[in-house]
């Protein structure tokens, strides 16, 4: 069971009734929790609960209740059915639009929110505060928002573009593929991947840096038909953006193509047949009365064709 402070003249640790409701909602999303005493841990772009509840489970649909980050910025307000929004006004703009409450919980003292899309910069310490009760109570919880790779080109200035794919040298059996970047700060990371993700042998090609720019290029040799890709990444802004080629090996088969199945139904189709050729032709040698009978029909058949 998890255990919040509250801020009273016992200062007696209290536990959330909600938690379960809380822990429900978290585990499907996908959401782990650290330990009970640790911080609340989510990746970035998912959603997370922030749990809040009173000890005496009392009906707070009036009372009133602020969600605060860093003791400063305004998360969420609720007061006797008004909300930011609707009705309050104030909300820190970094969370307009992604704040939400469990409105049939409140008549169970569930005070808990719910942040959608978080961001790395929702980590913190948010308070949960009850203002207006005697004494005032107040829940604190800490939010870990771990940063993961994604395309952040809308976002960062420094993000690289797409990398450049080409096809350099291609015979019957194999394709040289090449992936290029220029001009990329922080420098970035290539990988090529097959239509599986699967990581492929690669060569990176000595890069060069003019100033704080990077210039990295990456080749790779392939030897089936499939879609490849050219992943880039840069750490230090968790920047991953990829270019994608489809490329055509002559000399190979497609897997999943109809072709196979075409000369595979052959191949049975000629190998029965020569099976019978060969049953016939013993069977012609070995039985004389069937070899009598086959020379008369040919005769017959010279006959009436008459001379050439």
């Amino acid at each position: 069971m998890v255990y919040l402070q509250e801020t009273s003249t016992t200062m007696k640790l209290v536990p959330l009734v909600c938690v379960c409701v809380c822990l429900c909602l978290v585990t499907r999303s996908g959401i782990t929790f650290a330990d009970e005493n640790g911080p609340v841990v989510v990746k970035e772009d998912s959603d997370v609960v922030l749990p809040c509840s009173l000890s005496s489970q009392e009906n707070i649909e009036s009372k009133l209740f602020d969600w605060k980050k860093d003791g400063h910025m305004e998360v969420f307000m609720y007061d006797g059915g008004l909300i930011y929004g609707k009705g309050i006004s104030g909300q820190d703009k970094q969370f307009e639009g992604r704040v939400s409450h469990f409105g049939d919980e409140l008549k169970n003292g569930n005070a808990s929110i719910k942040i959608s899309k978080t961001k790395v910069s929702d980590s913190g310490n948010y308070s949960c505060i009850f203002p207006r009760l005697q004494p005032s109570q107040m829940f604190n919880i800490q939010l870990v928002v771990e940063s993961v790779y994604k395309d952040r080109s809308g976002e960062n200035g420094a993000a690289s573009p797409k990398p450049c794919i080409e096809i350099t040298e291609q015979t019957l059996q194999r394709a040289l593929l090449q992936c290029e970047v220029q001009g990329a700060s922080p420098e970035p990371k290539l990988e090529w991947q097959d239509s599986s993700g699967k990581d492929l042998p690669a060569r990176e090609i000595l890069p060069s840096k003019t100033g704080d720019k990077y210039q990295v290029t990456l080749q790779t040799t392939v030897t089936k038909t499939d879609h490849y890709s050219c992943v880039l990444k840069q750490d230090g802004i968790h920047h991953e953006i990829k270019a994608q080629t489809f490329v055509y090996i002559h000399g190979e088969i497609p897997e999943d193509s109809s072709c196979k199945v075409i000369i595979g139904v052959l191949s049975v189709l000629l190998i029965g047949f020569s099976a019978l050729v060969i049953f016939l032709a013993l069977f012609v040698r070995y039985s004389p009365t069937c070899r009598d009978k086959v020379i008369k029909y040919l005769s017959k058949l010279k006959s009436a064709d008459g001379p050439l």
